[in-house]
């Protein structure tokens, strides 16, 4: 299976890439079209900030590319608002493949929200086996509202989406790679999609 993590310059890729490598895989590095294009699975990371990640997106014509790919990809926190319609951070317009539009938690919750969190109402094939109320980590300070692509929730002051899937195209704000074994459940549940 050739699995291919997208670099673009956006941080957490070795941490992805070694969590694939103890589940028994091998991911590959690339910013190429053909490369993603030919890719079995692919995974869309991202820590950062939206708007300076949306134009390395765009310098190497990637924003073109992710929406258009037919296998499972896989957007882990700022790669999966970067998804969204658009985000409040930065005021940046996104990919456009989940309807939902990214914004910041209110001012009355400290942010970024850092640390781990409960995950409940699971639907599809990204949680077979997974528990309800599951702990998962993550660090963010922008979120994905509820809508019909919320495939799991979360809360920090409020219910938000803590994945999303449409198609062939997941999310999680939460980063399974450092989310300990359920985290690589999750990881290997996408493998097997």
């Amino acid at each position: 299976m050739k699995i291919v993590i997208i670099n673009y310059g956006a941080g957490n890729i070795q941490s992805i890439k070694f969590a694939i490598q103890r589940l028994g895989y091998e991911a590959i590095l690339s910013d190429t079209v053909e490369e993603i294009q030919n890719a079995d699975k692919v995974i869309f990371p991202g820590v950062g900030e939206a708007s300076s990640a949306m134009s390395k997106l765009r310098l190497s014509g990637l924003d073109k590319i992710v929406p258009q790919l037919k296998q499972p990809v896989l957007g882990i926190c700022l790669g999966m608002q970067l998804m969204c319609n658009s985000s409040e951070e930065g005021n940046t317009k996104g990919l456009g493949i989940f309807d939902l539009d990214v914004v910041k938690f209110p001012k009355s919750v400290k942010v970024p929200q850092i640390g781990w969190n409960e995950i409940s109402s699971l639907k599809s094939d990204l949680f077979t086996a997974i528990p309800e109320k599951s702990h998962i980590y993550l660090v963010h300070s922008y979120y994905a509202p509820l809508g019909d692509e919320t495939i799991a929730e979360s809360e920090y002051a409020l219910s938000y989406s803590a994945a999303l899937q449409k198609d062939n195209f997941y999310g999680t704000q939460f980063h399974p790679e450092k989310s300990s074994a359920i985290g690589e459940r999750i990881l290997q549940n996408f493998l097997e999609l």
